[in-house]
């Protein structure tokens, strides 16, 4: 058990296959911009959260980047609190 149990921790996924350094480390800043966004009201403290970045992060909008992860934690929240019932 986490003794830090009040704040989530998240974590990015970014392989070669996305990019050169370079490119992985643009995603990667954007990313962190995204989550500072979202995350103060989006995430549940106590859980862990793993992002996979795919090479479209890109180029695209950071609106788009903050709808989609927005997205992303609502299916897995839903799909938590279902698991949580069995």
């Amino acid at each position: 058990m986490r003794d830090d149990q009040d704040e989530p921790r998240i974590g990015f996924t970014i392989t070669r296959r996305v990019g050169g350094a370079v490119e992985r480390n643009r995603i990667r800043r954007r990313l962190r911009a995204a989550v500072a966004a979202v995350f103060p009201g989006g995430g549940r403290a106590g859980h862990d959260y793993v992002i996979v970045a795919r090479r479209p992060l890109l180029e695209a909008g950071f609106d788009t980047i903050l709808g989609e992860l927005r997205g992303a934690l609502e299916r897995a929240h839903r799909k938590a609190t279902g698991r949580a019932g069995q």
